[in-house]
């Protein structure tokens, strides 16, 4: 019996903070909802004012049309440096811009890790090596 008493106790100590504690929970829900509310509003809003934006005047800042002569270009110096260090296992120590036939294509100079020097073409329209 002595288990039961300890458990109605329990029940009866509950039941009445249940009691008190109904009116302030109700005023926290009716508050708190509201505010969950206007924070779910808000975040697209707070989302987009964090993405970063394009400089502007007189920084280094890229014109969209730039961008888009980027890739009708083919691929940039930086990309074929990439390439040339992936495919041949090698670094880069020289780079040169030449024009053949029309056609920009990059040079590269590698150093191989057996200290070999040796020099990729890179068409700068297909990403194609020579």
């Amino acid at each position: 019996m002595g288990m039961w008493a300890a458990v109605a106790a329990r029940i009866a100590f509950f039941s009445f903070a249940g009691r008190k504690l109904a009116p302030a929970m109700r005023k926290l829900r009716q508050g708190l909802v509201p505010a969950a509310l206007a924070v779910i509003a808000f975040a697209p809003v707070s989302q987009a004012h964090s993405t970063p934006r394009q400089a502007s005047g007189g920084t280094n800042a890229v014109e969209p049309t730039q961008v888009f002569a980027a890739f009708q270009d083919g691929i940039s110096l930086d990309e074929a440096v990439s390439r040339a260090e992936q495919r041949y296992r090698a670094r880069v120590v020289r780079t040169d811009v030449q024009d053949e036939d029309g056609r920009k294509v990059y040079v590269l100079k590698l150093l191989s890790e057996d200290g070999r020097v040796f020099t990729v073409r890179i068409d700068a329209a297909t990403g194609r090596m020579r």
